[in-house]
Order: C-alpha cells, then sequence, then structure tokens
C-alpha cells in the first residue's frame, strides 16, 4: 500500500474562503475527505502549514519514507530557494499542483522555483489537480 502526502503551503487554509473566484467554494479538509474516498488502497496524510520552515521539515522528514508527495507550496512557489532545495534533496517524487493557473495571473507567479525539481506539475485544474497527481503517483 503507498503512502503519499498532500503537502500545502500558505494560505490554503483558507480554500473555501478565499477568493472563492478564483480557487472555489470547498474547504480542502471536505475535499480531501472525498479524494480519500476515491482510494481506498492508498494511506494519503494531509499537512498544511503558512511556515516555510514547517513545510521544509516535513518534507525532510517524509521524503525518505514515503511514496509522493503533492505539493501546492502556495506564494512560495515563487519565492522560495530553500523549499526547491529541499524537494531536490529528497528520494519521494514530488508533483507541484496549483490550483489557479498561475501563468494566467500576475507576472510575478509565472516563474515557479519548485517546477525545476518536481517531477511534474499541474497548473489551472482547480482542486481536480490534486487528484491527477495522486493518481500519477499511485501508478508510477
Amino acid at each position: 500500500m503507498k503512502n503519499i502526502l498532500v503537502l500545502n503551503g500558505p494560505n490554503l487554509n483558507l480554500l473555501g474562503k478565499r477568493e472563492p473566484h478564483i480557487y472555489g467554494s470547498q474547504t480542502f479538509e471536505d475535499y480531501f475527505e472525498q479524494i480519500k474516498f476515491s482510494y481506498p488502497n492508498v494511506v494519503l496524510h494531509y499537512f498544511q502549514s503558512n511556515h516555510e520552515g514547517q513545510l521544509i521539515d516535513k518534507l525532510h522528514e517524509i521524503g525518505f519514507l514515503y511514496d509522493g508527495i503533492v505539493f501546492n507550496p502556495g506564494g512560495y512557489t515563487h519565492t522560495s530557494v530553500a523549499l526547491a532545495d529541499a524537494v531536490a534533496a529528497i528520494k519521494a517524487p514530488v508533483i507541484e499542483v496549483h490550483i489557479s493557473n498561475t501563468f494566467a495571473r500576475e507576472a510575478f507567479r509565472h516563474h515557479s522555483y519548485i517546477s525545476g525539481v518536481a517531477r511534474g506539475t499541474i497548473v489551472g485544474l482547480g482542486l481536480a489537480g490534486y487528484q491527477l497527481a495522486i493518481s500519477f503517483l499511485v501508478n508510477e
């Protein structure tokens, strides 16, 4: 049985409340319950933090133990060399996910430090991007 972590960065704890025209009105916790139901033969874990160091610590903690990580680094995507270094340092494959199409937004969101070290990137497909990433990791 595979172990996969879904790791969310800053402000993603506000899904369902924050800018619903961009991110939708469903909370991530509700969506995560649906995902778990869809993958009964996978052990799915979830962690969210607004703090860069906690995200790095989580990547270090599970990056050599789990079979994969679905990572939405939020705003740190565009600013954190440290998170990119943490992703590059671990063994578990990482799929970067973004709910919105970052390339259709402000210019500073067009660059990702994570994409170059991730196995793949999914952008702009809403919450469905998480499920696509999990499917990829399950079938890898």
